[in-house]
């Protein structure tokens, strides 16, 4: 076990689900990245945003990517936008973690996410709207930052195991 597994995609794709149920499987450990931050910063991710708005929060997720990356056999379960930054992507591949796509239809992100209070970037009215525009702008990022695409519209203990089934 050496480099790390890190789990992207849109908010509501699975990452802290299905990385708690693959970091057991494969007898690593789980960081989420969210969690992280907030225990870093000793604030929620709310209160980031609303503190030092989103540029704040992203130089602290970048800080934050740097030291994780670091780390070796941990499964990171990223946040929403962290790959969208390719400084975070090289981080990542530069201290030989796999980046992996949890691919979701946006109907099952949709519904997903339709009665969500946590996400800051949510919290307005037209969120069907907003949730699409996002996913349409972010999913060919996602690809591209990602080493291996998998399908993530299955349960999560079920996508877990696509992951273990990779043999990384």
């Amino acid at each position: 076990m050496t480099g790390n597994i890190v789990l992207c995609g849109f908010m509501g794709c699975g990452k802290t689900s299905v990385g708690r149920r693959a970091a057991k499987l494969l007898g690593r450990e789980l960081c989420d990245l969210d969690k992280y931050i907030e225990q870093r910063e000793g604030m929620s991710i709310t209160e980031i945003f609303a503190r030092f708005g989103e540029q704040g929060f992203r130089q602290r997720e970048a800080r934050a990517v740097e030291e994780v990356s670091r780390q070796a056999g941990l499964v990171v379960a990223s946040g929403g936008g962290t790959v969208l930054f390719p400084h975070n992507v090289e981080l990542f591949h530069q201290n030989g973690a796999v980046i992996l796509f949890l691919d979701v239809p946006l109907p099952a992100l949709q519904e997903r996410l339709k009665n969500d209070k946590r996400r800051p970037l949510l919290q307005k009215p037209n969120r069907r709207q907003v949730i699409e525009e996002l996913f349409y702008q972010r999913a060919p990022l996602y690809r591209a930052a990602a080493d291996v695409t998998v399908d993530a519209g299955a349960p999560p203990v079920v996508v877990a195991r696509r992951i273990v089934n990779l043999g990384l």
